[in-house]
C-alpha cells in the first residue's frame, strides 16, 4: 500500500504514519463521493476533479460513489444532477457510482463483527438524554462529548433500543502525515465514543465510509478539509478491523471575494448554473484546478496538459478565493480557441433559450458559423455569443434609442437612401465589394468613412459596436440589409 505505519508509543498512545504517494507496487485508486443533498457544487467539483486528474496522472482508478444514507436529504434527483454535472464537466470515472443503501447488509456485517470483538458496544442513551448532557456540558464550559456510560454495560437490554457506538482510544495522540497539510495532531481524549449505527439500523458516515473505501481498495482520500476532524475517527476504525488506513489529503477550502466561505450569495455555486449561463465545460474545468493548483505561472491548460502536470505536491495550503472577473476571462479565452462551427453547435440551446430562433428552427450552420467566428473574440459567455448573434438572424433589429438620436438624423437618412439604391444593383453582396462601395460614396460626398459606415452599423445591428462593418453586412445577407436600411429610411 502508500502508506506505512512508523510506531506506536504505546497501545493507543500515539498513531502515527508515513505515506508514499507515488507508490508504484499498488494501482493508484481514489473516490468521489458525494452526498446526494444538494447539486454538483462548485467545491464538489473541484474535489471530483483534483481525485481526477491525481488518477489519470498516476495511471490509476477514479471511482464515483453516492454517499447517500441520509435518507432524510437524500434524493433521486440530486444523484441525477451530481451525474449530470460530472458528465458535463468530462470527468469520466472508471467504476460506480456505487451507492451506500445497496450496501447496507454489508455495513451491518461489519458492525456485528466489531461488536463480537469487544470494539463496539450498546448504547442505550435516548435522544433527550443525550441533549441534556450536552446542555449540561455547555453551561459548564466543557466541549459536550458522550460520556461513555454505556461502554462498560456487560447485560444487554433487549426491551430497549440501543443505538451502536465505537469506543475510541481515551488516552495519546493520533498524528496524521497530511499530503496537503503536512503533521496534523489529534488528542485522543477529544474523540467521543461516535455511533456507527443508529438506532433504527442505519449507518452512519464515518463508519461506512471506511468500509467503502476499504472494500473499494482506495489508496488515496483526496476531499475539503472540513473533512479533517473525521480523520482520526475514521483511522482507529481502520486500526480497529487491522486495516491499513489510505493517504488522506485535505483541501483548504475556497472562499468568496470577501473572505468568507463561498456560498450562494457569492453568485451561482451549481455547476449547472454556469452551463445555464453560457460558461464552457472546459473552462470551468480549467478555472476550478486553479483554485488552490498552480503549475508555474500558467493560466490556460488544455486536459491533457492538466493530466500531465496534476500533483498533489503543487496544491496550496491557503484557502482559495472565487474571482467570478477571472474565470469569465478563462472563458472568453476558451471562446476565442474553440472552433467556430462547435461554437455554433454549443450556442442552438442559448439562441432558443434567448428567444432568437424557435424550437427546431433550422439554420444554415455552414452561415451561422461564419457570424459566430466574427463575434469569437468579442464575447464572454454562450449567453453574450447568442445575444450578439440577433442581428445576424432576426429579420429586423431594435435600434437603441440614443444611438438612433445621435446617428440617424435627417442628413443621415438622406444619405443612407441615396447607399440603398446603390446597395440594391450591388449583384456581388461580398466585404470587399462593400467596402468600395462605401470609400466611393465617401468620397464622392466628400465625408469621412464613419460618417456613413456608423450610421449603417446603427441600421443594421441597432447598436454603434460589432465586428468589421462589411462582414457583418456581407454575413447578414443582401436581403435583410436592404430591409433594414428602407425601414429606418421610411421612419420605422
Amino acid at each position: 500500500m502508500s502508506l506505512t505505519w512508523l510506531h506506536e508509543l504505546e497501545a493507543n498512545s500515539c498513531l502515527c504514519y508515513n505515506v508514499d504517494p507515488m507508490n508504484k507496487n499498488n494501482k493508484i485508486r481514489v473516490r468521489f463521493a458525494p452526498s446526494p443533498t444538494g447539486h454538483l457544487h462548485i467545491g464538489g467539483a473541484r474535489t471530483a476533479l483534483f481525485n481526477y486528474l491525481f488518477a489519470r496522472h498516476n495511471n490509476g482508478a477514479f471511482v464515483l460513489r453516492i454517499e447517500d444514507t441520509d435518507r432524510s436529504r437524500s434524493t433521486e434527483e440530486y444523484i441525477e444532477a451530481i451525474i449530470e454535472g460530472m458528465r458535463w464537466l468530462k470527468l469520466d470515472w472508471d467504476e460506480g457510482p456505487y451507492r451506500q443503501t445497496d450496501r447496507f447488509d454489508i455495513y451491518r456485517s461489519y458492525v456485528e463483527r466489531l461488536l463480537n470483538e469487544g470494539k463496539a458496544y450498546r448504547c442505550y442513551c435516548t435522544p433527550e438524554e443525550l441533549e441534556q448532557r450536552r446542555q449540561e456540558a455547555l453551561a459548564q464550559g466543557k466541549t459536550p462529548k458522550y460520556d461513555g456510560r454505556c461502554r462498560n454495560i456487560t447485560e444487554p437490554m433487549p426491551d430497549k433500543p440501543s443505538a451502536i457506538r465505537f469506543k475510541m482510544p481515551q488516552e495519546g495522540r493520533t498524528v496524521v502525515n497530511d499530503l496537503i497539510k503536512g503533521v496534523v495532531e489529534f488528542e485522543n481524549n477529544q474523540l467521543e465514543d461516535l455511533i456507527i449505527m443508529r438506532s433504527d439500523g442505519t449507518p452512519t458516515y464515518n463508519f461506512v465510509v471506511v468500509v467503502d473505501d476499504i472494500d473499494m481498495e482506495i489508496t488515496h482520500i483526496i476531499r475539503g478539509d472540513d473533512h479533517l476532524n473525521n480523520t482520526p475517527k475514521q483511522i482507529h476504525i481502520y486500526k480497529a478491523f487491522g486495516w491499513e488506513p489510505p493517504a488522506f489529503g485535505h483541501l483548504p477550502m475556497i472562499l468568496g471575494a470577501d473572505k468568507t466561505r463561498l456560498s450562494k450569495r457569492h453568485g451561482a455555486t451549481s455547476v449547472m448554473a454556469y452551463k445555464d449561463m453560457g460558461y464552457l465545460p472546459d473552462a470551468l474545468v480549467n478555472y476550478l484546478v486553479r483554485l488552490g493548483w498552480s503549475y508555474g505561472d500558467q493560466e490556460v491548460f488544455t486536459k491533457d496538459e492538466l493530466i500531465k502536470y496534476f500533483s498533489l505536491e503543487n496544491i496550496g495550503k491557503s484557502a482559495a478565493v472565487f474571482n467570478p472577473e477571472k474565470l469569465l476571462w478563462l472563458n472568453s479565452q476558451y471562446i476565442i480557441k474553440e472552433d467556430a462551427k462547435t461554437l455554433a453547435e454549443m450556442a442552438i440551446p442559448f439562441l432558443i433559450k434567448e428567444g432568437i430562433i424557435s424550437e427546431g428552427q433550422e439554420l444554415d450552420m455552414e452561415w451561422l458559423s461564419r457570424a459566430v467566428n466574427s463575434l469569437k473574440e468579442r464575447v464572454r459567455t454562450l449567453v453574450e455569443l447568442a445575444n450578439s448573434l440577433r442581428y445576424y438572424i432576426l429579420e429586423y433589429v431594435e435600434i437603441d434609442p440614443k444611438a438612433k438620436e445621435k446617428f440617424l438624423k435627417p442628413e443621415n437618412i438622406k444619405n443612407l437612401s441615396e447607399l440603398h439604391e446603390i446597395l440594391t444593383r450591388l449583384t456581388d453582396f461580398t466585404a470587399a465589394e462593400i467596402e468600395k462601395v462605401f470609400h466611393s460614396f465617401a468620397e464622392k460626398h466628400g465625408i469621412k468613412l464613419g460618417a456613413i459606415a456608423q450610421p449603417v452599423r446603427v441600421a443594421i445591428t441597432g447598436g454603434t459596436a460589432s465586428p468589421g462593418l462589411f462582414e457583418v453586412l456581407e454575413i447578414v445577407g443582401k436581403d435583410k440589409v436592404l430591409k433594414r436600411l428602407s425601414k429606418v429610411i421610411e421612419g420605422g
